[in-house]
């Protein structure tokens, strides 16, 4: 049997590593979990790998701003590697903190397939601190993106984070993101955060890298989710879904 291997990137302030690789796990896939370090000293190729995930959490402190630093180590200390694991096909998801990572990065919305210019940002939330509560994801996406394609309509599911606001850098970006169906995710009711557009999360041109603010990797079993006391739910939680997503298009290209 083919072993399908994804890598969970960590760095200091990762927390959300473990909950990430169950989830990898529970989809198929056999997850590795790295610090960046790894790449940036040779001591793993992410050419071996068919998944990149980066997790949530706090990376360096959140110290010039929410996923900065990391970004600048994909950036600067990776180079090409990323844009080019993305350009053989590759998936790449980022959660929260990953999320945030990947478009201070330039690897979200990746326009034209430039893998380096920052075109959005995530930034401090309206409420003007840390939002922690369980919320609806809505996915609006029409069939770009590998990770919703026939995804259910809405997900259930946490947000941990003080920097969440989504803002385009100009009206043009924000229209083209619709235009070019890379709008996946929205919250579905109140907007927990400010979004424009309530947006929570978007994907490439190709489709196949995501980035989302809620924490679709914590609720993977119904006991996770606050509505199981009161609710008759399936064994399997809502957020287990996308990972599977990610696991059928992988292997569907071996």
């Amino acid at each position: 049997m083919a072993e399908f291997k994804a890598m969970v990137l960590k760095t200091a302030g990762t927390n959300c590593d473990f909950e990430t690789a169950e989830a990898l796990r529970l989809a198929g896939f056999s997850p590795e979990t790295m610090h960046v370090n790894e790449l940036i000293r040779g001591g793993k190729n992410l050419r071996d790998y068919r998944f990149l995930v980066l997790p949530g959490g706090f990376s360096h402190g959140d110290y010039i701003a929410s996923g900065k630093i990391l970004a600048n180590k994909l950036k600067y200390r990776l180079g090409e590697d990323v844009p080019r694991f993305i350009e053989e096909g590759n998936l790449v998801l980022g959660i929260c903190n990953g999320f945030q990572t990947l478009v201070k990065a330039g690897l979200l919305p990746g326009f034209d397939g430039n893998y380096k210019r920052q075109d959005v940002t995530l930034t401090f939330n309206d409420s003007g601190h840390f939002q922690d509560e369980w919320i609806e994801l809505k996915n609006v996406n029409k069939g770009r993106c590998v990770f919703s394609k026939g995804l259910r309509k809405t997900i259930h599911c946490p947000i941990n984070h003080g920097e969440g606001k989504f803002i385009p850098g100009s009206r043009k970006v924000l229209a083209r993101l619709h235009e070019q169906d890379q709008v996946v995710f929205k919250y579905a009711g109140r907007n927990p955060n400010g979004s424009l557009d309530d947006i929570a999360g978007i994907c490439d041109e190709t489709g196949r890298v995501l980035g989302l603010m809620p924490h679709c990797e914590k609720n993977l079993f119904s006991v996770n989710d606050p509505r199981s006391t009161r609710l008759d739910l399936p064994v399997e939680g809502e957020g287990t879904a996308i990972f599977r997503k990610a696991f059928e298009f992988v292997k569907k290209r071996k």
